[in-house]
């Protein structure tokens, strides 16, 4: 049987990702993890206390995870594909955390948020060096590296709101199918030939 701590955890990650911070209160935390409100502050200290520590952890994580597939590649192409993978996979797996950390960071003030903060910004820019680094190799063709972080990050946060594990494709699969859009967007340019992506006919115009 989980702790009481880890209670306490899943249902804020519950509540916090069906409800909104602000639409929780005390009891229905307490209640979710099977404790009396009184004995709920021993575990979390304060609501927005909690909330903090959930997005630490979860941020830390994805930063760890990113931090070690760009160490792992040396070619700018592989880190940024390896970067995407993870991406994928982890906000796949973790709906309800991606759901908190993207949307709650307005709940947070003062010190906790500047934490927040900094481990998101620190994130990202494992993501911007490893885009940098190919686009000075020329190995990427996109026009602003800054706008292609953001659409990528945009773009493999996404799973977490649709990928089904009961549905037709793998997560393996899927962080796969998305390595290849990314090649797409920035535009890697193979050894012979033009960049990758989709090829541009009159009728498309």
């Amino acid at each position: 049987m989980a702790g009481a701590a880890d209670r306490v955890r899943e249902a804020a990650l519950d509540l916090f990702a069906d409800r909104g911070f602000h639409g929780v209160g005390i009891r229905q935390l307490a209640d979710r993890a099977g404790l009396s409100s009184a004995s709920l502050y021993h575990y979390m200290g304060t609501k927005e206390d909690l909330l903090a520590a959930i997005m630490r952890e979860c941020l830390e994580r994805l930063l760890r995870d990113a931090e070690a597939a760009a160490a792992a590649h040396a070619d700018p192409v592989a880190r940024v594909e390896a970067l995407v993978r993870a991406h994928v996979v982890s906000h796949a797996e973790r709906p309800r955390e991606t759901r908190v950390v993207d949307g709650e960071l307005a709940a947070l003030s003062g010190g906790p948020r500047a934490e927040v903060v900094a481990l998101r910004d620190s994130y990202e820019r494992v993501w911007q060096d490893a885009i940098d680094a190919g686009a000075a190799a020329g190995a990427f063709t996109v026009g602003s590296p800054a706008v292609a972080r953001r659409a990528l990050l945009e773009m493999c946060s996404g799973v977490a709101r649709w990928y089904d594990a009961a549905g037709p494709i793998s997560l393996e699969e899927l962080a796969d199918l998305y390595a290849t859009m990314a090649r797409q967007l920035l535009g890697v340019r193979p050894a012979d030939g033009p960049p990758d992506g989709p090829e541009h006919t009159p009728d498309d115009d």
